[in-house]
């Protein structure tokens, strides 16, 4: 597990790019933090780092917002689902195991039927100043663990 802090929404939007400019094909990113805690700010980023030029907007009432990069890039918005059982409405088999890159924001309301392997980030505010994040990452599975490691290098080298 890696905690990172940043203070402001554009740092956390910078931290997500450069996760996204080490994200591979069929990379499984699951987001959780209350609202507000800036989840779509650092889906935003992880988009542009995928190459995503265009606007970035939560899903929240589409369900999946689909955007063309140097790799498809699914984000997902969970809240209003009603359980796991309307994930295979979606057809997440094909986000989950395809060969782009699937950001699930609110992931932890169905958790059962994420794969073993993922990236877990969860995102908590500061309530003495609403710009501070802590963004902790804790990767499941060994090919996360090394992109936390060369996020965390990178991230420290100043970028």
């Amino acid at each position: 597990m890696t905690t990172l802090r940043t203070g402001s929404p554009a740092r956390t939007e910078e931290i997500g790019r450069l996760l996204g400019e080490l994200l591979a094909p069929g990379d499984l990113i699951c987001l959780s933090g209350e609202l507000g805690a800036g989840k779509t700010v650092l889906a935003r980023g992880v988009a542009r780092g995928l190459g995503v030029a265009g606007p970035v907007t939560s899903p929240t009432f589409t369900l999946i917002n689909e955007y063309d990069g140097r790799l498809p890039f699914y984000h997902l918005d969970v809240y209003r689902l009603g359980g796991e059982e309307e994930m295979a409405d979606l057809g997440y088999e094909e986000y989950f195991y395809g060969s782009g890159v699937t950001l699930v924001e609110w992931a932890e309301r169905v958790a059962g039927v994420l794969p073993g392997e993922r990236l877990e980030i969860m995102i908590q505010g500061n309530f003495n100043d609403p710009d501070k994040r802590e963004i902790t990452f804790l990767p499941r599975g060994g090919r996360y663990r090394r992109l936390v490691e060369e996020l965390t290098a990178l991230v420290r080298a100043g970028n």
